[in-house]
């Protein structure tokens, strides 16, 4: 993930709890606090996140309608769930992760 990807996804992931996320909102979800935390994401909005941050920012993503679900997370793409059920479970994951979002934000 670049700089420029996690700037939108900071966007996205506000759009998709209904609320803007500040730098600070990332660092908390990222587990980083105080200042230092977001001091840390504006540098990660310039040079990318690496390591476990990384991989946690992916799989926070997925709150959003605009990233996808990962494939070891997609439980929904198999034989032994009716194709007409998977947009509704890809639907009510999604709103699962954005309500952990939320959770840890308050």
């Amino acid at each position: 993930m670049t700089g420029p990807e996690l700037k939108q996804l900071r966007q996205d992931l506000g759009d998709a709890i209904g609320r803007p996320l500040a730098v600070a909102d990332l660092a908390k979800l990222c587990g980083l606090e105080g200042s230092e935390g977001a001091d840390t994401v504006r540098r990660w909005e310039v040079t990318g996140p690496s390591g476990p941050a990384g991989k946690l920012l992916h799989i926070l993503a997925m709150a959003s309608d605009r990233h996808p679900i990962l494939e070891n997370f997609n439980i929904f793409d198999r034989w032994d769930v009716d194709e007409k059920e998977r947009p509704a479970r890809r639907e009510a994951f999604r709103a699962k992760m954005r309500d952990e979002i939320r959770e840890r934000l308050a």
